[in-house]
């Protein structure tokens, strides 16, 4: 384990912008690895497409926001 340690001890001396490409290397060279246990991306999709098929639908940030808030109180 003391080469986990040195490792990240070097990274950790590396620049942000060296950090940056470090991390992003390692992480494109894991397998994806997504789980839909309750299909909340499907669902997504769907919206997506809802939205793209007809814009009219979507709500300005502002009144979302706004929606947001209501909730809160």
């Amino acid at each position: 384990m003391s080469t986990m340690v040195e490792i990240e001890k070097l990274a950790l001396d590396l620049s942000e912008r060296e950090r940056a490409a470090l991390a992003a290397n390692l992480l494109n060279s894991l397998p994806a690895i997504l789980s839909d246990e309750d299909e909340g991306i499907a669902e997504a999709l769907r919206r997506d497409a809802e939205l793209d098929a007809d814009p009219a639908q979507a709500i300005p940030l502002s009144e979302l926001d706004s929606q947001i808030q209501g909730r809160r109180r």
